[in-house]
């Protein structure tokens, strides 16, 4: 007896204790068997509706500048550098004198051919005079003039030739690096420097050839660099197709197009890569919706269509929670944030705009817009 009571009580115990872990296993299990049943919390998710916007037709190429009028300045005489009046980069103006070839020799000669000139001058004019008196025969008279004009042609030729020492800008503009030295000789044609007029350049840019009918000579032209220039600042400017190449490139079937485009504050570079888009005169509508919206895979693009439940998705009526269908789209084209959906979405339609990654088909939604979203065809981003 006086080991019973004890172990008695021990025995008491220890069946209290496993009722006790048994009621909360019980209860865990049974949990876990509702919240399998219910299936995992619905995500929060931000949602935009499918929209039919009136995009305007355009042609868009990645374009490359090009200098409107630029020319490698080149010396049109041999000769040797006396003076270089231009520094690298300098702004210049049409006329202006940019390299001096020495030309000591032709000037004496230019002032001899002068002297032989004037000599030339008295004995005509002399000539003349006794000729009008019939003093010397109209032979002598035809002789001397014939030798004042071999005088005047002579000097002509020295004058010119000393001119050609001299190298001028042919037009205004800015320069390039220089690549001539004082006492350098320089060959006819060798280069001295480039020039280039940029207050208005063109944009070169291929399209397909079955653009060939839409493109036509005067057609606007949208040209866009963004983040090349000071500070990631980007730059729109608009101009007009100058000209369309007659031929077809028959190894890439495209057509060469050339637009005119004004440069007020030289921002346009030669040799810059620019969005060149050539706005056609027609409008199209398209069922547009955010880009955020797609999700880009190996297999297909695809976006998730919010929908109402139904029975077999076994949502508590009355509840804000949605389910998503993850629906394949064919694309097209991306103006700013938006991208026109070809197929697989209708207008009105609602689908996931934030979120989307860690979605799945059939996922349950709660739709929380209270990260604001204002996509916008033409966005403008404030410089950070």
């Amino acid at each position: 007896m006086r080991y019973f009571l004890p172990i008695l009580g021990l025995l008491i115990v220890i069946g209290g204790l496993g009722g006790i872990k048994f009621a909360q296993i019980s209860s865990l299990i049974k949990f876990g068997k509702a919240a399998e049943a219910a299936g995992p919390p619905p995500e929060a998710v931000g949602a935009a509706s499918a929209q039919v916007l009136s995009w305007e037709g355009q042609l868009s190429a990645v374009g490359s500048v090009i200098a409107e009028r630029g020319v490698s300045v080149s010396n049109d005489s041999a000769g040797v550098v006396k003076a270089i009046k231009f520094d690298s980069g300098d702004e210049v103006k049409k006329g202006q004198v940019l390299v001096e070839l020495d030309s000591s020799v032709e000037r004496a000669q230019l002032a001899s051919a002068a002297a032989r000139r004037d000599l030339a001058l008295l004995t005509v004019n002399r000539t003349r005079k006794l000729a009008a008196s019939q003093t010397v025969t109209a032979a002598k008279v035809e002789t001397d003039e014939a030798q004042l004009k071999t005088a005047e042609t002579e000097l002509s030729t020295l004058a010119a030739q000393i001119d050609r020492k001299v190298v001028h800008a042919a037009f205004s503009g800015r320069l390039g690096m220089r690549q001539v030295n004082l006492g350098q000789y320089l060959a006819p044609g060798t280069t001295l420097t480039t020039l280039e007029a940029l207050d208005a350049v063109f944009v070169d840019f291929t399209l397909p050839q079955q653009t060939l009918h839409d493109v036509t000579v005067g057609l606007p032209v949208r040209i866009t660099v963004n983040g090349n220039l000071a500070a990631g600042e980007s730059f729109t400017a608009n101009g007009t197709v100058a000209a369309v190449d007659p031929s077809i490139d028959p190894t890439t079937r495209s057509i060469k197009v050339r637009a005119a485009v004004p440069n007020p504050g030289q921002k346009l570079r030669p040799g810059m890569f620019v969005d060149a888009g050539v706005v056609l005169p027609k409008h199209a509508s398209v069922v547009a919706v955010p880009q955020t919206a797609v999700v880009h895979a190996s297999y297909g693009d695809s976006l998730f269509v919010i929908e109402a439940p139904k029975p077999e998705d076994k949502v508590a009526p009355g509840t804000a929670i949605k389910v998503v269908r993850q629906q394949f789209v064919r694309l097209g084209e991306a103006r700013g944030d938006f991208v026109a959906i070809l197929d697989g979405v209708k207008e009105g339609q609602q689908v996931v705009t934030q979120g989307a990654f860690k979605l799945r088909n059939g996922a349950r939604v709660l739709i929380n817009n209270s990260i604001p979203q204002n996509p916008q065809v033409s966005p403008k981003p404030e410089n950070q």
